[in-house]
């Protein structure tokens, strides 16, 4: 894992967002067909802009999540690991995929293991957070199926000579039609939607993350989740740009009631760990806002909001996971990551959390789209209450009185642990005061996406008018032509 993480930095290192301003992927591009000339499937993978952070937070937090399960996974340790590296693998293919049956496949790759990371290693309630997991994730998958059938068979009938094809480009030749773009879009958008998790589809995030183990609650909050905005971003709004744009107002209302709602929930938890989970319902929400309000800063910051979420929410569910490990006393540099990450998380100027959210409102509030400043005065509320619930779970954690005596004596964050945090405070402090390398890494492809996703909505229009109209159109009857006999000609012969 650690091997990965260097190599996704070259990556970084080596990545020139001036060549992606026509989404070219870059670095990784490798294509070959899977399939028979009958089927245009490949294995298409690369780096653009869109997908060079999650990349990087993905192989981040995989030596993170090794190096913390150490001491709690004391049993079946080869087959925790094994299914920790395939989950890596998926997600890193979810993210780097060119293919749409490719980008499934992975997608659908991240689901065995979690769930046995979950089942087999999780609390007392884990057979029923994983299963429901599980049916939530799977009923996600066969709509999003259904979808890529149908909209195979069709792009390849009108762009591809009647192959069927998924190749990312062939499908962003094909307009689809409007009365199509519908319900593709409602599928594709409802199996995002579960995984995000997006309000009123949320109620299997907080089990899994109250059930599954420390490192299964990082790479679930800090990269899994992402699988669904990611998605709504590469193949929802650039596919279905004109029933997204339709859709945009209700996506958005739903992601407010998400910030707010959850945060109000997260309020009132008793468990640390369902806390955290909540407040990742509640920051995705901006992360859904800022991706249906069409501008490019709304969708930067949604892009940098999944990666700052990923570090500040994983750092928590880390130092959850310290807590839970020991049982003894005063814990000054526990308390102070917990307490850096927190504000982190909660959005304060200078760190990480701040630039995506503020990115995202200023973005929402110019959107035409949209067209409603009053959803971003509601979004804001959450950035407040995001404040007050975490602030209070640190102040019951640390500075609340001693009610378990076996707390009383707590040792304090040890050199693995802290090798641990340090590349996450670090990266929270860079992502705060320096954002812009990060922002000009993904603005030409969030550029490209939005030039694309408005020609697309145009040419379907342009389609939708051009096309002959069926109704029936009166005839005139044929003129006749009068004709004037003689009353001599209709004299019979003589017999």
């Amino acid at each position: 894992t650690t091997l990965t993480f260097v190599l996704s930095v070259g990556l970084f290192v080596g990545y020139d967002p001036a060549v992606s301003t026509a989404i070219t992927p870059q670095l990784a591009d490798m294509s070959s067909a899977w399939f028979p000339d009958s089927l245009d499937v490949k294995y298409h993978v690369g780096i653009d802009g869109l997908s060079l952070l999650l990349v990087m937070l993905t192989t981040l937090l995989g030596p993170i999540v090794v190096l913390s399960s150490w001491t709690y996974i004391d049993e079946k340790q080869k087959g925790y690991y094994t299914l920790f590296l395939i989950l890596q693998t998926g997600i890193t293919g979810v993210f780097t995929s060119f293919d749409l049956f490719l980008f499934y496949i992975f997608f659908e790759v991240t689901l065995i293991p979690m769930y046995f990371i979950i089942g087999i290693w999780g609390g007392t309630d884990r057979i029923y957070a994983a299963v429901k997991f599980v049916i939530y994730t799977l009923v996600g998958s066969l709509l999003m199926l259904v979808a890529i059938l149908f909209l195979g068979y069709e792009a390849g009938a009108a762009v591809n000579n009647g192959v069927f094809t998924t190749d990312w480009y062939k499908l962003l030749e094909y307009n689809v039609p409007l009365a199509q773009q519908g319900w593709l879009f409602g599928l594709f958008a409802l199996s995002f939607a579960i995984k995000v998790p997006l309000f009123p589809l949320h109620t299997w995030l907080p089990d899994a993350h109250v059930q599954a183990p420390t490192g299964g609650s990082v790479i679930l909050a800090g990269v899994l989740l992402k699988m669904g905005t990611y998605g709504l971003l590469r193949f929802c709004l650039p596919l279905f740009p004109n029933a997204a744009q339709s859709s945009a107002l209700l996506f958005g209302i739903l992601a407010v009631i998400g910030i707010i709602y959850a945060a109000l929930v997260a309020r009132v938890q008793e468990d640390a760990k369902s806390l955290v989970a909540y407040s990742s319902v509640s920051h995705l929400g901006f992360v859904v806002l800022g991706l249906f309000a069409f501008t490019t800063e709304a969708m930067q910051g949604a892009v940098i909001q999944m990666v700052n979420h990923g570090l500040s929410t994983g750092a928590l569910f880390l130092l959850l996971g310290m807590l839970y490990e020991r049982r003894q006393n005063s814990v000054p540099v526990l308390t102070t990551l917990m307490i850096f990450s927190v504000l982190a998380s909660a959005g304060l100027p200078g760190l990480n959390g701040f630039v995506g959210e503020f990115m995202i409102l200023l973005g929402s509030f110019k959107s035409t789209v949209l067209s409603a400043p009053w959803l971003v005065v509601l979004a804001a509320t959450g950035v407040i209450l995001a404040a007050v619930y975490l602030l209070h779970m640190v102040y019951r954690t640390f500075f609340g009185e001693l009610d378990q005596t076996a707390n009383a004596e707590m040792v304090d964050v040890n050199g693995r642990e802290f090798l641990l945090m340090a590349p996450l405070v670090v990266l929270m402090l860079v992502m705060g005061f320096f954002p812009n390398p990060f922002l000009r890494q993904t603005k030409p492809t969030t550029e490209f996406l939005l030039n694309t996703i408005e020609e697309k909505r145009a040419a379907a229009l342009e389609q939708a008018e051009s096309k002959p109209s069926t109704a029936t159109v009166p005839v005139a009857p044929p003129e006749t032509e009068t004709v004037s006999i003689d009353p001599e000609d209709l004299t019979l012969p003589p017999q």
